[in-house]
């Protein structure tokens, strides 16, 4: 599944294609939204904005579109009404005069009013996302120290959208490794300085994957996400089982924890419990 990162970018690229222009056409492949395919024509796209994991896109008047990724849905902008062969399947379309979004494979896509999209069942679940500009490291040890999160081990808390919203899988090993901390410890087990360390690098690692032009390729990740240039985010630990760790040269540790990947430096995230 892509990560905040990737769906923060995507919604820039969709903004930049369609934000400010009135819709020519709309095209839903559920049954229950066709009726908002006349309604939406001559509505003009005022934002796009990527939450945690999901795209809110709002239209002039009372409308928004909801939509999630999941594991498959992707996103392309194509020319003013071209609907490019795919082997995907087409579920939304949103046509202006400039350009076309087009969402395939997604299948979590939802019209809802705009006072009341706050309260969609996911959205109203999660917590800060993680690349808002607004987010400070201080309210991340805040939350770190919530009863709610504070008894968890560190693997699944940075996993939870309800926590931070916008982590996964490989921002939970990088984000570690620069914190200098391991999957198994707890926040209510850290010290000042480690929480701290840990807010500070879960916005800091995350903003500089958001910065890149995707991921440098690693096994298992999707290939729409992927950037062959040398401009994409590289990896300290993730993906890099039996490789040097690139800061003391230990070999990097794979474990699965929770049917999901996990990587680490045994020298520079030493195991362990309470921390000191």
């Amino acid at each position: 599944m892509p990560e905040g990162p990737e769906i923060h970018r995507a919604a820039d690229t969709l903004a930049r294609a369609v934000v400010g222009r009135e819709l020519t056409g709309a095209y839903f492949a559920r049954p229950e939204l066709k009726p908002y395919e006349e309604m939406l024509k001559g509505c003009r796209v005022e934002a796009i904005d990527a939450r945690g994991k999901a795209l809110v896109t709002r239209f002039a008047g009372d409308l928004c579109l909801y939509t999630h990724n999941q594991l498959y849905g992707l996103w392309k902008v194509a020319r003013s009404g071209a609907r490019p062969q795919s082997k995907r399947s087409l579920r939304v379309a949103l046509d202006t005069n400039h350009a076309s979004i087009l969402l395939y494979s997604a299948s979590d896509v939802a019209i809802w009013p705009k006072d009341q999209i706050e309260q969609h069942p996911l959205l109203r679940q999660l917590g800060p996302d993680v690349l808002d500009p607004a987010l400070t490291p201080q309210q991340v040890v805040e939350r770190l120290q919530d009863r709610r999160f504070r008894g968890r081990q560190l693997a699944s808390l940075l996993l939870d959208q309800r926590f931070l919203a916008g982590v996964g899988n490989y921002l939970r090993s990088e984000i570690l490794f620069h914190a200098g901390l391991n999957a198994q410890q707890r926040p209510q087990d850290l010290t000042g300085d480690q929480l701290e360390r840990l807010a500070s690098q879960a916005i800091e690692v995350s903003k500089r994957s958001y910065r890149s032009r995707g991921i440098s390729p690693a096994s298992g990740m999707r290939a729409d996400y992927l950037d062959h240039s040398g401009g994409g985010f590289s990896f300290f630990v993730f993906d890099r089982a039996g490789e040097a760790c690139l800061r003391c040269d230990s070999i990097i540790e794979r474990a699965e924890i929770g049917g999901r990947r996990c990587y680490r430096c045994p020298q520079c995230q030493p195991a362990g419990g309470k921390s000191t």
